[in-house]
Order: C-alpha cells, then sequence, then structure tokens
C-alpha cells in the first residue's frame, strides 16, 4: 500500500486535532515536529493556557461559523465516548450589556450574546432569561449546556490518540518551513508539511505572517468550583478586559479571566489585573466562595498568561507551496483554537487530501 509522508508542524490545540484526523486513515504516515509539547507551559504556547469551552463567535454567515458548527458533534462525541479525554458537559450562563459592543471584548462576544444566536440550535437545552429576572444593567442573558475541557488532560489525550495510529512525535525549531520536508521520521521527503504554528507564523521563515499578531489573555486558576459556567460581554474595569468562569473536567480546576490586551506580548502576570478578575468573577458569581468572603476565599493553584494567536483577516486554511514544498496552513484562530477546532482541522484535511491526489495523478 502506498503511503503519504505528511509533516505536522505544531503541536497546539489545532496540529493535534489535524494529525489526530490524518492518522486515522491507514495510508497517512504522520510525523508531529514541535517546539512546544503538551506538558510544556510557554507563554508563546497558547493552548494549555485555554478554558477551554464551547462558546461560538463566529459570525452568522462566516467560515468561523461553519467551523464551530462543524466542531460541536465532535466534541460532544467525545465527551459521551471518551471521559478519559478531560471534557465533561456544564451549563452556561452568558449575560450581555448592550454598552459592551464597541469594547474590544464586547466586539470578541458580540455573537455569542445575540439574543437569537445562530448556536441556538446546535448547543442542547439553549433558552432565553427571562427579562424580569436580569439583573440591573444586563440587557439579556441566555443558558445552554456546553463543554469545558482540562487542556491538561485533553491535549495529551490527543498525542494518545494520534501515537495509537502510528504518528511520531519529535521536537523541533524550525528556521524555515521548507526545512519541515526533510524532518519525517521516515528520513523520506514528505510529501506535504501542514502548518499549524499559531503565532510563530510570525516569524517561520517562509510563512512570515505579518498579519499575525497576539491578544494577552491573562487568568487565575483556583480550587474553587461555583458549578455553571459564567461569562459577560464586557466589564467596567476596561475595555480589553474580560469576565469569565469555567470548571475544567477531571479536577482541572476553574478558570477565572480574563483579558483581551492585543498586540500585548507581556508573559508575566499582572498582579493588579489579577485582582480585578478575582473581584469581578466573585461580584458576579458569589458562589465561587463562602458568604461573606472576598478574593481571601479563593484557593489559589496558579496566575497565567497565554498569548491568543489572532489574524487580521482571520483564520489562514489554504494550500501554499514554498521552495518547492507543497505546505497546507491552518492557523491564525485567536481565541476559538478549541471550539473551532474540529472544523478547521476537517478543512484542512480535505486540501491535504487535494495535495496528495494531485501527487498520485501526477506520477501516473
Amino acid at each position: 500500500m502506498a503511503t503519504n509522508n505528511i509533516v505536522v508542524l505544531g503541536a497546539g490545540v489545532s496540529g493535534l486535532t489535524t494529525a489526530y484526523l490524518l492518522s486515522q486513515d491507514p495510508k497517512n504516515n504522520i510525523t508531529v515536529l514541535a517546539k512546544h509539547m503538551p506538558g510544556d507551559y510557554d507563554v508563546e504556547y497558547a493552548s494549555p493556557w485555554a478554558g477551554a469551552n464551547y462558546m461560538p463567535v463566529g459570525k452568522e454567515g462566516s467560515h468561523h461559523q461553519a467551523w464551530e458548527r462543524a466542531t460541536w458533534p465532535a466534541l460532544k462525541e467525545i465527551t459521551e465516548k471518551y471521559p478519559e479525554a478531560g471534557i465533561h458537559f456544564r451549563g452556561s450562563v452568558i449575560y450581555n450589556r448592550k454598552k459592551d459592543q464597541e469594547t474590544a471584548t464586547g466586539d470578541w462576544f458580540s455573537e455569542l450574546v445575540q439574543p437569537n444566536p445562530w448556536y441556538k440550535d446546535v448547543v442542547p437545552d439553549f433558552k432565553t432569561t427571562p427579562d424580569d429576572q436580569l439583573a440591573p444593567g444586563i440587557d439579556n442573558a441566555q443558558e445552554f449546556t456546553s463543554v469545558c475541557i482540562n487542556t491538561a488532560v485533553y491535549l495529551p489525550w490527543l498525542v494518545g490518540q494520534c501515537v495509537k495510529n502510528g504518528a511520531v512525535f519529535k521536537r523541533a525549531v524550525l528556521k524555515h518551513i521548507a526545512d519541515a520536508a526533510s524532518a519525517h521520521h521516515t528520513g523520506q521527503k514528505a510529501d506535504v508539511v501542514v502548518n499549524c504554528t499559531g503565532l510563530s507564523a510570525k516569524t517561520l521563515g517562509g510563512v512570515l505572517d505579518e498579519k499575525m499578531y497576539p491578544a494577552r489573555g491573562q487568568i487565575v486558576v483556583v480550587r474553587n468550583d461555583p458549578g455553571p459556567m459564567v461569562s459577560a460581554s464586557g466589564t467596567d474595569d476596561g475595555e480589553d478586559e474580560a469576565l469569565y468562569i469555567m470548571t475544567r473536567a477531571a479536577g482541572g480546576g476553574t478558570i477565572l479571566g480574563g483579558s483581551y490586551q492585543k498586540h500585548n506580548w507581556d508573559g508575566t502576570p499582572d498582579m493588579n489585573l489579577a485582582n480585578r478578575i478575582m473581584k469581578r468573577c466573585i461580584k458576579i458569581c458569589p458562589s465561587l466562595v463562602k458568604e461573606g468572603q472576598g478574593i481571601e476565599g479563593l484557593d489559589i493553584i496558579r496566575h497565567g498568561v497565554g498569548l491568543r494567536p489572532l489574524r487580521e483577516g482571520g483564520t489562514r486554511i489554504e494550500k501554499d507551496k514554498v521552495n518547492g514544498v507543497a505546505v497546507v496552513h491552518n492557523y491564525g484562530h485567536g481565541g476559538f483554537g478549541f471550539q473551532a477546532s474540529f472544523g478547521c482541522a476537517y478543512a484542512t484535511v480535505s486540501l491535504v487530501k487535494d495535495v496528495l491526489q494531485n501527487k498520485s495523478l501526477a506520477k501516473l
């Protein structure tokens, strides 16, 4: 049986999900090359810092919407069939204030907080909160069942699925994307390289995508468990600050967030921001702490900072050729990497198949 030698560059959620789908075809011989692997914590490795959950933010009618719509069934199936993957179902409450719409955070969440959003027919148990139950200052709210992902469990699970399917993982730091084609574990040249390098696409030779920029996210991870996930369209603490609470599966702790600071590369936690995050999370969700307690009632595991890989013009999923090497790009997912991971990977795999089919035809 003829084999296809494929290199996937990057081991964040986008690279691992793409490798997972590609590895399901026994004809594909996969090498995953990455500077950072699950278990690493580095500011430029965004995936471990994510909440992560399913909170659709793609505009109706966009590719982004289609990717998120396509991802929900896969996450639902994994949650139901593979408890060891570290995903659980969780009730979610979304609060919207119309005054937030012009802020960075409000724009990010604008589709999520629509009174009649497209995803109401995708997620289970969707319902709108009656107006007479809304707190002062809240214009609309909705509830639905979502998922929350323990990234410290889920990312290694994806690695395990790939390895079970024969994929090989190798650490590598490459200066040029064409070099990846010569780094396949068989020693043979790869037929195609899949570029899932996230923010590093900005500095990777042969790509050098100047459209890439970070949106700095800061979180506090605590042991407290408030129950449902909570998100809001914005805060009164700053237009690039955010408010979300989500408890990860399998003992992963509760994520308190956050921020959405575009073009900010600072990887050091800001303790003033951390205090604002904790205070506003307790205010919107008093069940986080015992009655009468403030932030001293939070049992902190760690403070964290991650850089979301944003891209002007949106995610890049397309075919390319660099120095004679066939490349398929899948990067620039901003803050929605997990909740669009399968949709983006399906689109990427389809393009990889096109490349491989054309190579086969060329050999005939």
